[in-house]
């Protein structure tokens, strides 16, 4: 019997027919190149993400001056967004190009006015990682950095919340990730960080968890250092320890688990069965906890108990954790898989697997099991 735990959101939902089903997203006429307004709601009630979905309004209000031009020049007419998800990616990029160079440019003439009479290196690249989603999980320092940079690039899991402690002179831009849709690829946020970089900016790299934790820091890291630009990471909680500390699920415990380990559940050239490791992976008296894993969970509860994990070993799986949003499943890992499908439960959806799940509060046989794991210790 599983149990799903739900921390209630303030925020509105709505359901419409397929016939009436609009965009909630600031779509764009991708004809004349004129954002057009509009409202959106899907056809199952949602409620509002913590975090910045790829067509959100708060994405497009909060990145405006990339849209400038044409904000300034509106048009009446509109035209239905085309299904490319590549054509709405290049528009949307030849939308921000314009305002993109204006900026560098303003950069580098503010750079050789206040440098006349010597040459001034490139600007400090900063990767910083933001937390699970809680703003109070910030480092002093991370918050010290956010509110004195230039330019801000950041990812779809950084949440509002931290967002809107941005200072107010700072320019932000979305270069977010999701499954089929990537606002900007790795090769583009690389050279993005460089130019400015170059250009002399304080730039901020934020990434929701920790920039080294699954977050490609480290290639934006080696690409920079590559080019001759200093960077300086500021760690992040990651999600593993800030949704552990949550939901008080200690991931090593003396005589319960002696080691944790860290999967993604994608793989560098994806596919749906990435999870080799499986093997070495189904270690009893270890905690495992799974980044990214909603689609390749199946496979690996399989595999983890083929190669000998037992059944009945508890697990959760945590959506949104730490923000208001937050839903929980509690259940044995054999029945994982089914109650993620049944509560159906969204990215980002962290999975923690091991005995130590059942020293949680929020265990639903919190008393028998954990006494039984005690007294074992």
């Amino acid at each position: 019997m599983a149990l799903v735990t739900r921390i209630p959101s303030l925020s509105a939902s709505c359901s419409l027919s397929s016939s009436t089903l609009k965009t909630q997203s600031r779509k764009f006429n991708y004809f004349s190149l004129t954002p057009v307004f509009s409202i959106h709601c899907s056809l199952h009630s949602q409620e509002a993400s913590p975090f910045t979905e790829k067509h959100s309004v708060e994405r497009y209000e909060r990145d405006s001056w990339l849209y400038k031009n044409q904000l300034q020049n509106p048009s009446s007419s509109s035209c239905p967004v085309p299904p490319d998800k590549e054509s709405i990616r290049e528009y949307d990029l030849a939308l921000q190009l314009p305002e993109l160079r204006k900026l560098l440019e303003v950069l580098r003439e503010k750079r050789e006015s206040e440098n006349r009479d010597k040459r001034r290196g490139p600007g400090n690249v900063f990767l910083v990682g933001t937390g699970p989603g809680d703003p109070e999980l910030l480092t002093v320092k991370a918050l010290r950095v956010i509110q004195s940079a230039d330019l801000l690039l950041y990812d779809r899991l950084v949440s509002n919340d931290v967002l809107n402690l941005v200072g107010p002179n700072a320019r932000l831009l979305y270069v977010g990730k999701t499954a089929g849709y990537h606002s900007r690829t790795q090769e583009e946020i690389h050279e993005l960080l460089l130019s400015f970089a170059d250009a002399g900016a304080n730039v901020v790299r934020l990434k929701g968890g920790d920039p080294l934790v699954f977050g490609r820091g480290g290639e934006e890291m080696d690409f920079l250092q590559q080019q001759g630009i200093e960077v300086k990471v500021i760690p992040g909680i990651t999600a593993a320890s800030g949704i552990a500390a949550e939901l008080g699920i200690p991931l090593t415990h003396r005589g319960v688990a002696n080691s944790v380990r860290f999967l993604t559940g994608h793989s560098k050239n994806g596919g749906t069965d990435p999870l080799f490791v499986a093997e070495n992976a189904a270690d009893p008296d270890s905690t495992l906890v799974v980044y990214m894993g909603l689609s390749t969970l199946p496979s690996l509860a399989s595999k983890l108990m083929h190669h000998g994990l037992p059944q009945d070993t508890p697990a959760v799986a945590v959506e949104r954790g730490t923000t208001p949003q937050q839903r929980m499943v509690f259940v044995a890992l054999k029945d994982l898989a089914y109650e993620i499908t049944l509560n159906q439960l969204v990215s980002p959806t962290l999975i923690i697997i091991g005995k130590v799940v059942a020293l949680s509060p929020l265990w639903p046989h919190v008393k028998k099991e954990t006494s039984a794991l005690m007294e074992a210790n």
